[in-house]
C-alpha cells in the first residue's frame, strides 16, 4: 500500500458543503476515501463532487454551534453503516469587532463552535475507535492565530489557539492508542470567513505584501497536507500544528 492511498478509509469532515472543509472532502476522496460529509446547509455539490471519484458520500446534517450536536454526528454516521476512522474538524465561523465592543454572544458563539464542539466530537471519535480497537487519525482546523493574536478577532483567535492546545493534549492522551491527533493552520485562503478582508482593498494589499508566496490560499492548497495526515505516511506523528500559509509566519 502506498503511504498516501486511502483506500477502504473513511473520513468525516465537518463543514464539508463549500471552502476548505469542501476541498479537503474531496480531496481525501480522490485518494480513496469514503466521506461523510456533515453540515448545516446542502452538501450535494460536495456529494457530487465526492461521488465523481468513484467513492461514497453520506451526509450528516448537524449544527455544530450547538455543543450538543458534536455526540449526535458520530451516532448518526455509524448509523449509516460505516466505520470511520478519520476525522477532520473543520466547520467553524468568525466574528469580528473591537475587542473593547465585542459582544458575549459572538463570542459564546464561536467558542462554542471552534472549540466546545470540536472536543467533544474528537472525544466521541475517539471512544469509538478505542472500542472497536480501530486505527484512527484527527485533523484539525487551526489558524495562523493558533500563533498569531490578529486585531478584531478576540473570540476566533481565543478558540484557535485553544485548538492548538487542544490538539497536542489529545496526541499525548491518544497516541499509545493508536490515534494521531494533528492540525492545520490555514494561511490567508479565499473562503467566506476572508471575504470582508479581501474586499478591503488596503487590508488585502497589506496581507498580499507579508505573504512571501504573493497570493492568497486557495482552498485546494490545503489538500496535500489533509492527505498527508490521514494517511499512513503520518503514522508517526503526533501533536504537530502543520501551518499552510505560503511563508506567512517565516517572515
Amino acid at each position: 500500500m502506498s503511504g498516501f492511498d486511502l483506500s477502504g478509509r473513511c473520513a468525516i469532515v465537518t463543514g464539508a458543503n463549500t471552502g476548505i472543509g469542501q476541498a479537503i472532502a474531496v480531496g481525501l476522496a480522490s485518494a480513496g476515501a469514503d466521506i461523510v460529509a456533515v453540515g448545516r446547509s446542502s452538501m450535494a455539490e460536495t456529494a457530487a463532487a465526492v461521488q465523481s471519484t468513484g467513492r461514497k458520500c453520506f451526509t450528516v446534517h448537524a449544527d455544530l454551534s450547538r455543543t450538543g450536536a458534536a455526540a449526535g454526528v458520530m451516532e448518526k454516521s455509524v448509523a449509516l453503516g460505516v466505520k470511520p476512522d478519520i476525522l477532520v474538524n473543520n466547520a467553524g465561523i468568525i466574528r469580528r469587532a473591537d475587542a473593547l465592543d465585542f459582544s458575549e454572544a459572538d463570542w459564546d458563539e464561536v467558542l462554542d463552535t471552534n472549540l466546545k464542539s470540536v472536543f467533544f466530537l474528537c472525544q466521541s471519535f475517539a471512544r469509538s475507535a478505542i472500542a472497536a480497537q480501530r486505527k484512527a487519525k484527527i485533523i484539525n482546523i487551526a489558524s495562523l492565530l493558533s500563533f498569531q493574536g490578529g486585531i478584531r478577532v478576540s473570540s476566533y483567535t481565543a478558540a484557535k489557539s485553544g485548538l492548538a492546545g487542544l490538539t497536542r493534549l489529545m496526541a499525548n492522551e491518544w497516541a499509545a492508542k493508536e490515534i494521531n491527533v494533528n492540525a492545520i493552520a490555514p494561511g490567508y485562503v479565499e473562503t467566506n470567513n476572508t471575504q470582508a478582508l479581501r474586499a478591503d482593498a488596503d487590508r488585502n494589499a497589506e496581507l498580499l505584501k507579508r505573504i512571501p508566496a504573493g497570493r492568497w490560499a486557495k482552498p485546494d492548497d490545503m489538500v496535500g497536507a489533509a492527505v498527508f495526515l490521514a494517511a499512513p505516511a503520518s503514522d508517526y506523528v503526533h501533536g504537530t500544528i502543520l501551518p499552510v500559509d505560503g511563508g506567512w509566519l517565516a517572515r
